[in-house]
């Protein structure tokens, strides 16, 4: 059973990416299971003085919860053409880690518009030594709709497909490695 880690860059409650990751999580294959990460929010503020024996119980978290996954996928919006803080804080936990060292990594996509923040957040994942996969990017066009739109588009029967052929061929890239 492959496991997967999955992480929307967004706080929001009602975010789009949060919801994509969830529904990927939903349509998973049957060989695997993917997890989506809920700690994002309450993630300390990273500094390297908290690190190791003081490393935060959220941190630490983080960080087993990427260290045990066989992969890890990320759906993230754009603020002012970057990567929102608390998804750079996420990975700054990770930086001085061997967690993301070698790890599989895939970047889906909620919006079409976000090409400023999927190129920053796919060099700071290759700097951090993350096996980016790049082969095939998923992205479902799910900004500006409200919840019942965002759920009705996720569950149509292409979208669905689209989703467990995006995590089957990133199983395929995790088991390749």
């Amino acid at each position: 059973m492959i496991e997967i880690l999955a992480i929307s860059g967004s706080l929001r409650t009602a975010s789009t990416n949060s919801a994509l990751v969830a529904a990927l999580a939903a349509n998973a294959p049957a060989d695997c299971r993917v997890t989506v990460y809920d700690g994002l929010g309450r993630l300390p503020i990273f500094n390297p003085d908290d690190e190791g024996e003081r490393t935060p119980r959220e941190a630490s978290d983080l960080i087993e919860a990427v260290t045990r996954a066989d992969g890890v996928i990320v759906s993230c919006p754009e603020y002012a053409h970057g990567v929102p803080g608390g998804m750079k804080n996420a990975l700054d936990w990770l930086v001085s880690r061997d967690a993301a060292v070698g790890k599989p990594a895939m970047l889906v996509h909620a919006s079409p518009r976000s090409l400023y923040a999927r190129a920053a957040l796919a060099e700071i994942m290759r700097t951090m030594s993350f096996a980016l996969y790049e082969e095939a990017a998923l992205e479902i066009a799910l900004l500006g709709k409200k919840p019942p739109e965002v759920e009705a588009i996720l569950a149509k029967a292409a979208n669905r497909l689209a989703m467990r052929e995006a995590v089957q061929a990133f199983i395929g890239f995790i088991r390749a490695r």
